[in-house]
């Protein structure tokens, strides 16, 4: 059985992008991660060390999101295989990274990517 839990909206100040400004100046992000776990065991004990700690997560997404990379999917793929490394009960992860105001020319709100990853 895989439950869901879904840390939605982290907000980062961030130095990802192709362009020599993005990777000096920096940018806004929002980062959504969805994770598959069972969670029964949380369900009968209400203990947080029977499920996926959410502040621990938390400084997982960023911790990557301070490492600078070029593409969104660079930075979501390591943020999945983080997850998936650091919490063994963890059976699927999906990252969504946006953006927000990319210097593509126009008014536009956001870019994103979005990269699930399953333990193999």
């Amino acid at each position: 059985m895989a439950d869901t839990i879904e840390i939605k909206g982290m907000r980062f100040y961030a130095n990802h992008g192709c362009f020599a400004e993005e990777q000096a100046i920096g940018t806004n992000f929002k980062v959504d991660l969805t994770m598959k776990t069972d969670t029964s065991r949380a369900q009968l004990s209400d203990s947080i060390a029977d499920t996926v700690n959410y502040l621990s997560v938390y400084q997982v997404v960023k911790r990557e999101m301070s490492q600078p990379s070029h593409l969104l999917e660079h930075v979501a793929g390591r943020i999945n295989c983080s997850v998936l490394m650091e919490f063994p009960d963890v059976e699927s992860v999906t990252t969504k990274v946006c953006k927000l105001n990319p210097p593509l020319g126009g008014q536009i709100e956001w870019v994103s990517v979005e990269v699930t990853s399953d333990r193999k």
